[in-house]
């Protein structure tokens, strides 16, 4: 019992002392007074047999692990818009003060270019560490991040909190690990990826990485804005950096301006613009991807040089021929890039490439590499227009700046493309249905189009490699489940030119029927918000083509039906929050259950909220319900509710 306590007055001292050091840059012991009271710790954890969860010696990693755990955040983590001028930036900022009718304070701090964690502590320990996955779901990382000096393994705050904030490996590091490594690291990122990402966490303590904290994702009291956010990490034991805070969009500029990226002990790849109130937050809310109230300015993509070998043509899905260059292999980004897009014929003469020419190349917001112009001609040969398709020989035809294949129900490239996102997840969802198997299926039995995957048959199927029964049962039951998709889902599987997710959405609750959106002008397109006169030419052209493809597939059993909410629904009239933790549904599921049984779910509760639905470990939501007299329920209540 002695040693057990001799052993925690060890640990908040050296945890103290790492705080210090690691967190404040500013240590108040020498490294042998430190190692002397660390070794006594591992002396005494030896005798006894325990080792607590907060104790330094976590950080050195244990035994490999198998494959990591997925992971599901309390709160959903969303990516950044993203702006790469400063006229985008001030639209931005004109759209935001109009839509309030005042000046705006923002936060403006460095997009650190890592790996996003998400950590949750309970009771003041790090219980989990994760990636951002794709949001909602990460891989744990626990065992890997425990290993980083800087993350703090317990912390004041005893309640259940989540906080998010960016893995980096600082340019010293890379450095100094670079001195010595079997295998260099080619970049700051990558070396952060990689140890993180690693099974093994030994390999992640060798990499001496660090964490910078931005984000509180959840916590049960309310925060009222980023910068009391960032106090709050501060007084956690959280490493943040600076914070600027005001409400002149001009002063943000002329900071950015000022930055020296070569100044800076780590790799940054833009800055972040924030609306500084929680309130004004919650008011712009979100998009389908975005936070509407944040922004991520992008500098300058990295560029480099090296020779461009061949232009070959591709297809795509609309039938679009795309130049793309076949380069010298060359590191840009993190990444060795052997190809880039050349975008189009005249994107090519107007660059004056050449087969044998030196290019610049780019990755434009460091994803996509692109041929920029020459840097060196050194003659070279001319690329030479293309006049039939390479992948059907069918005559092109020239439409605007691109050339297109008409082939649209011959040629292999675009049908399995069209048919690929059409089975899409956030399409018709049918699974089992790849690229590589819908090529076969062209191949064998000629399937060219979204009716001919309805009118498949068992027959079909039956017989050809690969395709055993269950595989069939299952292909050829996804394919009858699909037909229920929703309106949304349907003209977003339709492949529209210009239309994606979002606008899909718009459009289904706009005309609530396929055959209103068929029959809509162009001046009632324009009526959508975010609508351009480009986008709704390209969805006047695909209906004035493809009507009688609509009414195919609706004759082919196909409904596609806007869910109107209940008004006699059992939330109907009710003004809804959802707060906690529910154990049966996602709340995304339960927000929707309540939308179509006619009520409308808040992001918070206000003088308007008339009913909240607590989950397990509700927190700030349902104590300013309690005061504002708001009736409350439980979930088995919720699901009585919808039941009745």
């Amino acid at each position: 019992m002695e040693n057990l306590e001799k052993m925690k007055q060890l640990i908040d001292k050296l945890n103290k002392y790492a705080y210090e050091y690691y967190v404040l840059d500013n240590p108040t012991v020498s490294d042998k007074e430190y190692d002397a009271l660390y070794d006594e710790l591992c002396e005494l954890e030896r005798q006894s047999g325990h080792v607590f969860p907060d104790s330094p010696t976590r950080r050195v990693g244990g035994d490999p692990i198998e494959k990591f755990a997925e992971h599901k955040h309390i709160n959903r983590l969303y990516s950044l818009d993203k702006c790469k001028t400063f006229d985008e930036l001030i639209e931005w900022d004109s759209k935001l003060v109009k839509a309030l009718g005042r000046p705006i304070e923002y936060t403006l701090e460095y997009k650190l270019d890592g790996l996003t964690l998400c950590l949750t502590y309970e009771n003041g320990h790090l219980s989990v560490a994760s990636t951002r996955g794709n949001g909602v779901v990460g891989e744990d990382v626990t065992e890997q991040v425990k290993t980083i000096k800087s993350v703090p393994l317990s912390i004041p705050h005893k309640g259940i909190m989540e906080v998010q904030g960016e893995g980096i490996m600082r340019v010293s590091a890379l450095n100094e690990y670079n001195k010595t490594a079997a295998v260099p690291l080619k970049n700051a990122r990558n070396g952060v990826a990689g140890a993180i990402r690693n099974l093994d966490p030994k390999v992640t303590a060798s990499r001496n990485l660090d964490v910078i904290f931005y984000n509180v994702n959840y916590i049960e009291d309310d925060i009222p804005s980023q910068q009391k956010m960032i106090d709050l990490l501060k007084e956690n034991h959280f490493k943040t950096e600076k914070l600027l805070i005001t409400s002149d969009i001009n002063r943000i500029i002329e900071e950015i301006k000022g930055i020296d990226r070569s100044k800076l002990d780590f790799v940054i790849d833009g800055m972040v613009i924030k609306v500084n109130e929680v309130s004004i937050r919650e008011s712009l809310g979100f998009t389908d991807k975005f936070p509407r109230w944040a922004i991520a300015y992008k500098f300058e993509a990295e560029e480099t040089t090296t020779t461009l070998n061949d232009v070959v043509w591709q297809v795509g899905r609309t039938g679009k021929i795309t130049p793309i260059a076949e380069l010298d292999a060359v590191e840009l980004c993190g990444a060795m890039v052997k190809r880039a897009t050349l975008n189009n014929y005249g994107d090519i003469k107007r660059k004056g490439v050449k087969i044998g020419s030196k290019v610049f190349i780019r990755r434009s917001n460091d994803v996509i590499p692109e041929v920029l112009g020459v840097a060196d001609q050194q003659g070279g040969k001319e690329v030479e227009l293309p006049t039939v398709c390479p992948s059907c020989k069918s005559q092109l035809i020239e439409n605007g700046a691109n050339l297109f294949c008409p082939n649209e129900y011959g040629c292999k490239p675009q049908i399995t493309g069209r048919l690929v996102h059409f089975c899409e997840k956030e399409c018709m969802d049918i699974e089992g249905l790849s690229e590589k198997t819908l090529g076969f299926l062209f191949d064998k039995i000629g399937l060219n189009s979204f009716e001919g995957l309805y009118a498949l048959t068992k027959d079909d199927l039956d017989g050809l490699e690969g395709f055993k029964d269950k595989k069939i049962a299952n292909l050829i039951g996804g394919i009858q489940k699909s037909k229920d998709a929703d309106l949304a889902h349907f003209i977003n599987a339709l492949g529209i030119l210009n239309v994606g997710k979002k606008l899909a959405q718009d459009l289904a609750k706009e005309f609530r029927s396929i055959d209103a959106l068929m029959a809509a002008d162009k001046d009632r397109l324009l009526l959508i918000p975010d609508m351009g006169p480009i986008t709704a030419d390209c969805i006047i052209e695909y209906f004035s083509k493809h009507s009688a493809k609509i009414h195919n597939l609706m004759s082919l059993g196909i409904n596609p039906k806007f869910e109107i909410a209940n008004s006699t629904g059992v939330f109907s009239g009710q003004k809804v929050v959802l707060t906690g933790t529910l154990a049966q549904f996602k709340r995304s599921q339960a927000a929707e259950i309540i939308q179509k049984n006619g009520g409308e779910v808040q992001s918070s509760v206000t003088s308007t909220t008339t009913l909240v639905i607590a989950g397990e470990a509700a927190g700030s939501k349902l104590d300013k319900a309690r005061k504002l007299g708001v009736k409350i329920i439980d979930e088995k209540e919720f699901i009585d509710l919808i039941n009745s």
